[in-house]
């Protein structure tokens, strides 16, 4: 019986894994004890400014709160009351208003700077880094300066409109040119810095294609639309999905230019989460609203990709 016990065991008994398996596993245990020093650092930044915030958002949707009393579980009840109030809509419309102006403007620009730098001159290298200047600077004080350029009494672009004969509006004191002003200011502030992207996606295109084009008889127009566009669209792909992310996300401009006003012809949902928190001091409202944001985000982005997916070209024969 002692036997019989022994033979089932030694039958039961899993196999060793080969000598190969061994050594692959601890050839990838090696690879990953010396990959972990390089790779932590950018996971715990990932942990701590991203995944960690995302959480403490989800749960304080949950809540009410108002950063004195300790917070109280109140369920959907943010989400209801957000619903039943129109605040949040017209946030939301006046930041699609906002995106409807800054990108088409700011991507037809960006692309036909990069056009035009895309060509061998003299002092292109010069060109190319004046027009990403207004990027390197920071969006505070970018909107400070432009604040005084549109300032309607002592501002300088009404004072030069004055020596012409014509008065200027009260640029960001009007419902009808705040918002587009402030537009405009973000097309300045990251025109060039698009540009770059674009200027890439150019140089990565066989000039053979255009001289086979040209012996054809094809104009430049029909260059562009057949080669040039067609060959750009996982760079247009990055740059309106980005830019549309930060355009949803607008705030330190709109606070320095304009506090969300006049009336609320500049409050975008961004300002609207702000003065949710930290002036009515509603802090559970205001991470509704901020999910909100992201569900709107996420369809805006997935309808882009899906849009651009069979319009990719990857690989030129």
């Amino acid at each position: 019986m002692h036997v019989s016990a022994l033979r089932r065991s030694s039958i039961a008994a899993p196999e060793p894994p080969p000598a190969g398996t061994r050594r692959r596993r601890a050839g990838g245990a090696r690879r990953l004890a010396v990959a972990a020093p390089f790779v932590l650092p950018s996971l715990i930044g990932v942990a701590a400014f991203l995944l960690i915030p995302v959480v403490i958002v989800l749960v304080l949707s949950f809540v009410q709160w108002n950063f004195l009393t300790p917070p109280r579980w109140v369920g959907f009840a943010n989400f209801s009351t957000m619903v039943q109030h129109d605040h949040i809509f017209h946030a939301l419309l006046v930041s699609a208003y906002y995106v409807l102006w800054n990108i088409p403007f700011q991507t037809v620009l960006a692309l036909a700077l990069a056009m035009l730098l895309v060509r061998k001159m003299p002092a292109m290298g010069l060109f190319r880094a004046l027009y990403v200047l207004p990027y390197m600077s920071t969006p505070v004080a970018m909107a400070v300066v432009w604040s005084w350029l549109f300032n309607a009494q002592n501002g300088l672009i009404n004072h030069l409109l004055l020596l012409t004969g014509v008065h200027g509006p009260d640029w960001l004191g009007s419902t009808s040119t705040a918002l587009p002003v402030v537009a405009m200011v973000n097309t300045w502030q990251y025109a060039g810095y698009n540009m770059l992207f674009f200027l890439a996606g150019l140089l990565a295109i066989p000039p053979q294609l255009y001289e086979s084009a040209s012996i054809d008889g094809a104009s430049a127009f029909r260059q562009f639309t057949r080669i040039t566009l067609p060959l750009l669209n996982s760079t247009m792909l990055f740059v309106l999905v980005t830019d549309i992310i930060g355009s949803f996300q607008i705030f330190d401009t709109v606070y320095v230019m304009t506090q969300g006003g006049p009336g609320n012809a500049t409050n975008v949902i961004n300002y609207q989460i702000y003065q949710t928190a930290f002036q009515n001091f509603d802090v559970g409202s205001a991470a509704a609203m901020s999910l909100v944001l992201f569900a709107v985000i996420l369809v805006v982005t997935v309808i882009q990709f899906r849009f651009f997916r069979s319009r990719i070209t990857y690989e030129i024969a």
